[in-house]
């Protein structure tokens, strides 16, 4: 696993051992990039289930102005910190050792993002969740941007009140991996 372009190209970046993280494969990761590459100058990022921070990493590297990386795992966080070291890309980086929901808590009304990264295990019922409490505190910019990995097409997992919260912008998948790009309804 590498960062793709930017100012830290081709670096390589370690990873939890074991299966305790799965890694955005680097095609995924190109593609969602090509999304969002247009937009990334200065902005503001959350990578909210970082695992290896790659993808909050990776939006550094192509111009993202700052960015926040969420994990709950100590030994992820210690991961994420050599990575943002390795890529001198760590003094525009705040990593956080912590539950998801008590993070977005803690954000609300202090921070606004341009883009979030929602990359959680698959089947935890952590995209929902936290979909649910994106959808309650004030963390978005205008015309922020929620990128989800998941392996099924409804991140909603059949809520519609939460659908309706959403506009999906994009949904593409990629082998067993869906990728759904929302929007918040005003």
């Amino acid at each position: 696993m590498r960062i793709i372009t930017g100012s830290a190209r081709g670096i390589r970046l370690e990873t939890l051992e074991g299966d305790k993280t799965r890694p955005t494969a680097e095609r995924v990761k190109e593609a969602i990039f090509s999304m969002i590459q247009f937009d990334l100058t200065d902005a503001f990022v959350l990578d909210l289930f970082a695992g290896s921070g790659q993808m909050g990493l990776e939006a550094l590297s192509r111009g993202a102005e700052k960015a926040h990386l969420v994990d709950n795992s100590a030994k992820a966080v210690e991961i994420i910190k050599k990575n943002a070291q390795k890529t001198h890309l760590f003094e525009r980086c705040r990593v956080v050792t912590g539950d998801f929901a008590d993070f977005l808590r803690s954000a609300n009304g202090k921070y606004k993002y341009d883009f979030v990264f929602l990359d959680p295990p698959y089947g935890s019922g952590m995209l929902k969740a936290s979909l649910e409490r994106i959808a309650e505190y004030d963390i978005l910019s205008d015309g922020a941007w929620i990128i989800c990995e998941d392996e099924t097409d409804d991140v909603f997992c059949g809520n519609a009140a939460l659908a309706d919260k959403y506009n999906i912008e994009k949904q593409n998948r990629y082998g067993r991996v869906y990728i759904t790009v929302l929007s918040r309804k005003d």
